[in-house]
């Protein structure tokens, strides 16, 4: 298959990578030094696993005609900008593995809504730092699936295909009938977990674990489940999205969050959430696009969230403090 890869970030270099290696015409569009060094030497994966591949490295994406999948995985502030030079691009299928839910709406206003489909990814990585005139390489250090759908629900064979393809080439994947329940079920965990690791700059375990970051963890992703589900949207029944979560005792609320760190802990104790990965290189945050439209959802529905609200005039601040 033919893809093209928005973002040559941690995400995208994952994908990227499988895929070329897995025999796949891999275009992936990146800029600056980064993708100089990428073509001259390749990508470099390490941690859950290791290896080098070279794929087709683009730096004037307008030059590109046609795909038969395109994924987009850079940052959500960047999106409108990255693909104003794409809408010339024919594509077949085209999805995000972006945070929150507005990218779907994206994509649909520039590929059309036929070609767009829903997905997450339960991927985690990191960019190390560039040695000499070497691409810093990624560390992939949390293996989860990709999961994708039809926003309109529902099965198909060409979201068959491609599970299938992003298999066979070493990557976890899978389908789902409703996705866009799957999407905002990993949107209300994201927030609870992105606003912590922000304000308290540790690995997701440790912020957890403590029986006063997990209230405030706990709070947000509640509210957040309230917005969804006053929004029409049915969440999954798992985790910190089911009734049992969202019906729960404060008190049984935070001891959820709290054995769902205990976890992180013993299997990947270095996660940090990408959110943070940007705070720690002052860079500008994912906060307009996923936080904020939660709130503006909030208010047109009448749903209270003060415990979100507060934890965005933080996170404000410390974007525009950016550099």
């Amino acid at each position: 298959m033919n893809f093209v890869i928005v973002g040559a970030g941690a995400l995208g270099s994952i994908y990227a990578a499988y895929l070329a290696r897995g025999g796949h015409q891999v275009s992936l569009i990146a800029r600056g030094e980064r993708a100089a060094a990428l073509a001259r030497h390749g990508i470099a994966i390490v941690g859950e696993d290791s290896f080098s591949v070279h794929c087709n490295i683009v730096t004037r994406p307008e030059t590109l005609r046609q795909a038969d999948v395109l994924i987009v995985a850079i940052k959500t502030y960047d999106t409108v900008q990255a693909l104003a030079p794409l809408r010339g691009l024919s594509v077949k299928s085209a999805f995000s593995v972006q945070n929150g839910v507005l990218k779907n709406k994206q994509l649909g206003d520039v590929f059309g809504p036929q070609a767009t489909l829903g997905a997450i990814s339960m991927i985690g990585g990191d960019v190390l730092p560039a040695k000499g005139d070497l691409p810093g390489a990624v560390r992939y250090s949390m293996a989860g699936p990709t999961v994708i759908g039809e926003p309109a629900g529902g099965e198909s064979s060409r979201v068959k295909e491609l599970v299938d393809t992003l298999v066979r080439s070493g990557l976890k994947a899978r389908s789902a009938v409703d996705i866009t329940s799957v999407e905002w079920s990993k949107f209300v965990g994201w927030s609870g977990f992105s606003t912590l690791a922000v304000m308290t700059r540790l690995p997701t375990w440790r912020f957890l674990v403590d029986a006063d970051t997990a209230l405030i963890a706990a709070r947000v992703m509640r509210e957040t489940a309230a917005v969804a589900i006053r929004h029409g949207v049915t969440l999954q029944d798992s985790g910190f999205t089911s009734e049992a979560f969202i019906n729960a005792s404060e008190e049984d609320a935070v001891k959820a969050v709290q054995a769902h760190g205990e976890k992180m802990k013993a299997s990947a104790p270095d996660f940090r959430q990408s959110i943070l990965q940007d705070a720690d290189r002052n860079r500008r945050l994912e906060v307009d696009e996923t936080l904020d439209y939660t709130l503006t959802l909030a208010t047109e529905l009448g749903v209270a969230t003060p415990t979100l609200e507060l934890c965005c005039w933080i996170l404000r601040v410390v974007s525009r403090a950016a550099g």
